[in-house]
């Protein structure tokens, strides 16, 4: 494999595998439910599954922000039938983030077969592109040990993603380093973007008159999300360093990595070091050397 000046990563998602394993995390009495077959009328005559599904919803950016700490994200896939209720209201946010959204066809068995097409897709991207460093497998399907075992015979690293309960412990002994998912969740965060409620009814909704205007909606202010941005990259690099000091370098290329439209002279800063400064309730310098180094605040 060709030597490379940073990490490149790809990210293959088995996205009814992660969305049925966290319905089932978070309500263990109702995980029996068919959620491929749910649709709009189902959900008319249950206002309680809409409220389960939407208290088991996933949190797509803690993911992906997580696999960008392991270098540059050059592939992002994510498996599901995009028709289905339950996943169609995470299409617009995957595609924010530039995920390629695969489009698997139902079928009258058990098995969706994502498992095949991810793997197949994987180990073609695997030989197309030697410069691949990472693969990071967000699923717990035991399926996917022989996928894992593959890569890791290809020189790659392997990074699995699941939620407890629903993830095989030989697939997690397959990876170099497996994550659970609820330690990638920040409580104290908001959530980057919310997937589209889930629709409760098939009635039209009737249009507003053109003379009547919307309210505005109020703008998200670029400088607090900058200083979220800030501490999350921070916060990623000493959970993957397992210290409290990150290289000031570090941090702005892992913000790049997460957001590639920040940037500190569109916030009124002349330097990153600046910039830094400015968020001193977030993070503190170090600053006794010619390396800057950052840490969060307690």
């Amino acid at each position: 494999m060709p030597e490379s000046s940073e990490a490149r990563v790809a990210v293959y998602i088995d996205f009814d595998n992660i969305v049925i394993s966290r319905y089932a995390q978070v309500h263990p009495k109702n995980q029996r439910e068919n959620l491929s077959r749910i649709d709009a009328i189902k959900l008319n005559d249950d206002a309680e599954l809409g409220k389960r599904l939407e208290s088991a919803t996933v949190d797509i950016g803690a993911i992906l922000d997580f696999a960008t700490s392991f270098g540059s994200v050059v592939i992002s896939r994510a498996y599901a039938d995009w028709s289905a209720v339950v996943n169609a209201r995470y299409r617009q946010q995957l595609i924010n983030r530039a995920v390629d959204l695969v489009q698997l066809f139902p079928t009258s068995g058990q098995k969706n077969g994502a498992d095949i097409r991810l793997a197949i897709d994987a180990v073609e991207d695997l030989f197309r592109l030697p410069d691949i460093t990472h693969v990071v497998i967000v699923a717990g399907d035991s399926d996917y040990i022989a996928l894992a075992q593959r890569s890791k015979r290809l020189g790659r690293r392997v990074i699995g993603i699941g939620v407890a309960g629903s993830t095989s412990e030989s697939l997690a002994a397959a990876c170099d380093e497996f994550a659970d998912y609820d330690t990638l969740v920040d409580a104290e965060d908001e959530p980057e973007e919310e997937p589209k409620p889930i629709l409760t009814t098939t009635e039209p909704v009737a249009k507003e008159p053109a003379a009547k205007k919307k309210a505005p909606q109020n703008a998200p202010d670029p400088k607090r999300a900058a200083g979220r941005l800030l501490r999350k990259s921070v916060q990623l690099l000493q959970d993957k360093e397992d210290g409290d000091w990150v290289l000031s370098t570090s941090v702005k290329n892992q913000m790049l990595r997460i957001d590639p439209t920040f940037s500190e002279k569109a916030l009124g800063f002349k330097t990153f070091t600046d910039f830094v400064k400015d968020y001193n309730s977030i993070v503190e310098r170090d600053d006794s050397t010619s390396i800057r180094k950052l840490r969060l605040r307690a």
